[in-house]
């Protein structure tokens, strides 16, 4: 697996991207917090440059991953902060594994199953990705993961472009498992309520990916949990409000 190791301090924040980006979308938040925690960013197996494999991309395997790069780096009990795919991972890995978890950040993310609705376009965008290319359907992907304030800020044109030809460069295969992985996923909301650790949500008002009305049912069951939606931010928030997130997690981070 590849992973980027920034920064030093007494406690380690370990952080997983969201479906068809890398560990480049948090790249704010480590450079805010690599001066207090060691941070370490890794990729999901066949995104990002971690390779591609036959299988394995299912949430159950991807949180055996996750478990596996916090043991071999020797950082658990860390904060683990997970965005989307990241936090269907981050769900799993405190339910199972708690020694290894010392609070969990979940961004823009959600405990149940994908909704039967979205599946069928997901896979019709994904076959398309896979056998033609991503740069198809961008123009369909663009707005799922970005909100409407950040997709139509003209002085953000920059950003935009930069981040749609990541998603382009994706490896196809390795991509498009991984899409096949998010969508048949399990959901785990049954599960949540056994969380015991500090748990802070952050989720987008604009976030049509998973809708905020996801955030605040997560926040129900888990006990203690604090919730956060921002304004004008989709389901990227990392990327379209970073100093928003930021500040969210060092609230929450400096009451622990």
């Amino acid at each position: 697996m590849h992973y980027i190791d920034e920064g030093s301090g007494d406690e380690t924040i370990v952080f997983a991207h969201g479906l068809l980006f890398n560990n480049e979308i948090f790249a704010k938040q480590i450079e805010y917090f690599k001066n207090r925690y060691r941070c370490i960013a890794y990729d999901h197996r066949g995104q990002g440059k971690s390779p591609v494999t036959k299988d394995g991309y299912d949430m159950d395997t991807l949180s055996e991953d996750a478990i596996g790069l916090i043991e071999k780096l020797a950082v658990g009990p860390c904060h683990f902060v997970g965005l989307s795919m990241g936090g269907f991972v981050a769900m799993r890995v405190a339910i199972r594994r708690p020694d290894l978890i010392k609070s969990v950040t979940l961004l823009d993310t959600s405990a149940e199953a994908e909704p039967e609705e979205n599946k069928s376009g997901y896979r019709k965008l994904n076959f398309i990705g896979r056998w033609f290319g991503f740069k198809l359907v961008i123009s369909k992907i663009m707005p799922i993961m970005f909100g409407t304030t950040f997709m139509n800020d003209p002085e953000r044109a920059d950003e935009r472009k930069y981040w749609a030809d990541l998603i382009c460069a994706n490896d196809r295969i390795g991509a498009t498992r991984a899409v096949n992985g998010v969508i048949d996923r399990q959901g785990v909301m049954d599960q949540i309520d056994r969380i015991d650790r500090p748990v802070l949500i952050v989720v987008g008002e604009e976030d049509t990916a998973t809708v905020p009305a996801k955030s605040q049912r997560m926040n129900e069951k888990i006990k203690g949990s604090q919730l956060v939606i921002i304004p004008k931010t989709g389901h990227l928030s990392t990327i379209e409000s970073p100093n928003a997130v930021n500040a969210a997690m060092d609230e929450f981070l400096k009451k622990l």
